[in-house]
């Protein structure tokens, strides 16, 4: 299966759909039904404590699932998360961006079913694991 969406697509279809929060997320890295995306942790995606918010963290689990879908079936707006399950498996380290490896699993007519690991940068361990699942819209009612 081939790519639909190069890396910069992706970055121009974030940055026209999601202005509000794509200058949260790097794109990293693409290849076939896999992503990488980086979080830019800032003080809003604090939480008290000085550690990044567990909605933060399932935001940037989400973004990655639905980039890494889009760049197999294209520009498909209405794509929606139909599911979540996120583990919080250790603290972030302070101050330390995000990093999402994510990859689909399947890759459905309907249902795309994606694994993501998020690392804090420069750490092995991850701090968080999400399964997600999408629903793609029918034909013609693309985005």
């Amino acid at each position: 299966m081939e790519l639909k969406m190069t890396l910069e697509e992706l970055r121009v279809f974030l940055d026209r759909e999601f202005p509000q929060v794509a200058e949260d997320f790097v794109l990293e890295d693409l290849g076939e039904m896999r992503i990488r995306v980086r979080l830019r942790v800032n003080e809003r995606h604090l939480r008290p404590g000085g550690t990044v918010s567990g909605p933060s963290m399932f935001a940037l689990a989400d973004v990655s699932v639905y980039l890494a879908t889009l760049a197999m079936i294209g520009p498909q707006a209405l794509a929606v998360t139909t599911g979540c399950s996120i583990d919080f498996m250790r603290k972030p380290q302070a101050g330390a961006d995000l990093i999402a490896e994510a990859r689909i699993l399947k890759l459905g007519r309907v249902l795309v079913v994606g694994d993501v690991l998020i690392h804090s940068r420069g750490v092995e361990a991850p701090v968080a694991r999400a399964s997600m699942t999408y629903s793609i819209p029918p034909a013609g009612q693309a985005g």
